[in-house]
């Protein structure tokens, strides 16, 4: 079993009243830069007189030698909302950041509201040209977007790069439930595979096994490669008991392919918190994993799906 060490709550968007967002610090993600990191995240501005709610991607900056150290928090979003009409008019999250060949590229999901459900949702492409803090979308419309086989559409875009080929993990969305009145969305993990980063092949394929329920819904899949495998840490829930139980957490599957994969959530070792003040004493989320100094940390989000923040944990001993 691997044990991930809790080192604290990274950032609360909360104890910042002037910021120009004011809920929510939603799924992290890092890219490395040679004297700190940067974390990409998706916030919310509050409600519209509707009720209705807006999300933007954005980033802040940590030190290197202090992961517990905010040296900079994005004054903007890093993405413009879409034009009327277009996959993301209504919000963009989550984002994944890649480096390839000195060019940024950002994948991200944009959504935009429906009648029946309350949105749909593809996946966009954009490229940085001031070293990520802002982003210019390659195309008014997504790289990937419903289909034959992502019938309700596909989000929750994981860029990676392997032996040559750039490799997306999403979330296809399988369909919609409607549980005591509310629409729960069921979506389960994925995978497509590009030569240039743009076209790409779906595997058409679940690539992770239900657990907690049949209509399990499954998402941020992010993998890395160590001692021999690939590693995968994603999150999940049931979408039949989830507003009454609260209940979202991590698993863990490992492949040496990226195609098939064996689960096994024991090994996940991270799980919510017993305090009764913790940020995550109800739900652990949407982790993602990243390297520095030889130690393995995780990014992942506490109670309400981040509207509290995120927190950071680290490996303690080794992946097998």
């Amino acid at each position: 079993m691997l044990i991930w060490k809790k080192l604290g709550r990274i950032f609360n968007p909360r104890d910042y009243h002037n910021l120009w967002f004011q809920d929510y610090a939603q799924a992290p993600s890092t890219l490395l830069f040679d004297d700190f990191i940067r974390v990409y995240f998706s916030c919310r501005p509050p409600r519209d007189n509707n009720g209705q709610f807006i999300s933007y991607s954005t980033y802040l900056d940590l030190a290197k030698n202090d992961l517990f150290k905010i040296l900079k928090i994005s004054s903007k979003p890093i993405l413009a909302l879409g034009d009327r009409g277009c996959f993301d008019e209504f919000g963009t999250y989550p984002v994944s950041v890649i480096r390839h060949n000195d060019s940024l590229f950002a994948y991200y999901a944009g959504w935009t509201r429906c009648k029946s459900v309350p949105f749909t949702v593809a996946i966009g492409c954009a490229k940085s040209y001031n070293q990520g803090k802002t982003f210019e979308k390659i195309s008014n419309g997504p790289i990937m977007g419903a289909s034959l086989y992502d019938p309700c559409g596909c989000g929750g875009p994981k860029i990676r790069f392997f032996n040559g080929k750039f490799y997306l993990f999403y979330i296809s969305v399988q369909k919609w439930l409607l549980i005591d009145g509310r629409n729960e969305i069921v979506h389960r993990i994925r995978v497509a595979i590009s030569d240039d980063g743009i076209k790409y092949n779906r595997i058409n394929k679940n690539l992770i096994p239900t657990f907690w329920d049949k209509d399990e819904s499954q998402a941020s899949p992010d993998v890395f490669y160590k001692n021999g495998k690939y590693h995968m840490f994603f999150c999940g829930w049931n979408p039949n008991n989830f507003r009454h139980t609260g209940f979202r957490t991590i698993g863990y599957a490992f492949s040496t392919d990226l195609i098939n994969w064996i689960r096994d959530d024991s090994k996940a070792g991270i799980t919510i918190s017993k305090a009764s003040d913790a940020f995550d004493n109800e739900m652990v989320a949407y982790p993602h994993i990243f390297e520095l100094n030889n130690k393995i940390y995780m990014l992942y989000l506490g109670n309400e799906v981040g509207r509290y923040g995120f927190g950071l944990a680290e490996l303690e001993g080794d992946l097998d």
